[in-house]
């Protein structure tokens, strides 16, 4: 177990030497209030785009299901007639320059995982930039959108926004409630009292404090010719590797446990890079990844790896409350 996973166990189940972070999280708190407080102040100084921005975010270090919950966001959306893009940050890529317009047939390297992902599922304009106002910017140059989602940017100040959206993991929750390095918080708990709304993953139902939604698996799907498999592919108790680069790979683990199967689990840092060898695993077994994982594999994936493709599954209140929000942001087009 790597020291970044024992830090987040202990974020989320408790261990006491916290404690002793606790100067560093005060001034982690003190700078982030003061950006917060900057922005609120002088809100004009932000870039505003000339459409909407839906930022689509975390208060929390690590997977909530953010990508799966954008790409339903594109699908509601262009089934509402509206034409999306998205910008992302485009953590670990390494593109030639800055904005980058992310392709399909790009390599995950340059484009980064999840925006690949994004492009390669969509088909809608991607743009990367750390800077995401810039990113915005370049998108608008070289497409004609209606909506613009951004990929995380919770805490992006520098680029104005519309709706925000957090989510969060029903069953971690808000770990110790204590922002980093003693917690897994990017912003303190109050943050979320100025949020748009809040999205519980794995809460089949509404919360008091939120809407639920689930990852639903819908198919398996052979990583190297996309050829699509349905979920009994392999029969209950196959024992299979599971590899999960993610942010919080134990879901992905009990995903595939929920469909019957025994997964022996082999857990990455999240945006993990990979080589054939790190693959290779003993016994032979069947290996199934997370879409994330797939995209930087490909050019090298051996017959019969699969990876899982899930959706996301909003309740029905959520999609209500969405409907009425994008009326309002767009009363000529929606």
């Amino acid at each position: 177990m790597g020291f970044g996973e024992r830090l987040q166990r202990a974020w989320y189940q408790g261990h006491p030497a916290l404690a002793l972070l606790a100067p560093l999280e005060w001034a982690f708190r003190a700078v982030s209030g003061r950006r917060r407080r900057r922005f609120l102040a002088h809100r004009e100084s932000a870039y505003r785009a000339p459409v909407p921005v839906i930022v689509i975010g975390n208060v929390t270090v690590g997977g909530t299901g953010k990508t799966p919950m954008i790409l339903w966001l594109i699908e509601h959306c262009r089934a509402r007639g509206l034409r999306v893009g998205v910008v992302s940050r485009g953590y670990g890529a390494q593109p030639p320059q800055w904005p980058w317009r992310v392709q399909a047939e790009q390599e995950a390297r340059v484009a980064g995982d999840e925006p690949l992902l994004i492009a390669r599922r969509s088909g809608v304009p991607v743009v990367i930039d750390p800077d995401r106002a810039r990113a915005v910017r370049a998108l608008l140059e070289g497409a004609d959108v209606d909506l613009i989602l951004s990929d995380d940017g919770l805490q992006h100040y520098r680029l104005d926004r519309d709706l925000e959206i957090v989510l969060i993991d029903a069953a971690r929750g808000l770990g110790n409630r204590h922002c980093l390095p003693r917690g897994p918080l990017r912003e303190p708990p109050e943050r979320l009292a100025s949020v748009d709304a809040v999205l519980f993953n794995g809460a089949t139902e509404d919360v008091p404090d939120g809407y639920g939604f689930a990852l639903q698996p819908v198919s398996l799907v052979e990583v190297s010719s996309g050829k699509v498999l349905p979920l009994d592919y392999f029969p209950p108790g196959q024992a299979l590797h599971a590899v999960a680069g993610i942010g919080h790979p134990q879901r992905f683990f009990a995903t595939l446990e929920a469909l019957h199967w025994r997964p022996v689990p082999h857990p990455f840092a999240d945006h993990a890079a990979y080589r054939l060898d790190q693959l290779t695993f003993s016994p032979e077994l069947p290996l199934v990844m997370t879409e994330k994982d797939a995209v930087k594999c490909r050019a090298f994936a051996a017959s019969g790896w699969t990876y899982l493709r899930v959706e996301a599954r909003p309740t029905t209140t959520f999609v209500a409350w969405l409907d009425a929000e994008l009326a309002r942001l767009l009363p000529d087009t929606f």
